[in-house]
């Protein structure tokens, strides 16, 4: 895995991808601010500002149920979901007792 671009392990990897996130991110705030202040700005730099934005919304903290610690089960979700809701709207007219 040594071999990977940015994978390394150590000062190497950390910096080159320290370089990669100053040189994309320098790149992106190029592309915004032209497309604020130039005349002449098109669709190159929409582009990268748009992809940049796009990259803004992907979960990248994300890792699979199964290695997540403390993670809720669908059926735990609707679980605590539904006793959330009885606490707040308090118990149904009919039914008698809480829930």
């Amino acid at each position: 895995m040594a071999g990977r671009i940015g994978g390394g392990a150590g000062r190497a990897g950390r910096t080159w991808r320290w370089g990669l996130a100053l040189g994309v991110g320098g790149l992106w705030w190029w592309a915004a601010i032209r497309l604020v202040f130039a005349s002449d700005a098109g669709v190159l730099e929409g582009a990268i500002a748009a992809g940049g934005w796009g990259l803004s919304l992907l979960p990248v903290h994300c890792v699979p149920k199964a290695r997540a610690a403390g993670a809720a089960g669908a059926d735990q979700w609707a679980r605590r979901t539904s006793a959330t809701w009885r606490r707040w709207r308090g118990p149904l007219p009919g039914r008698g007792g809480s829930s």
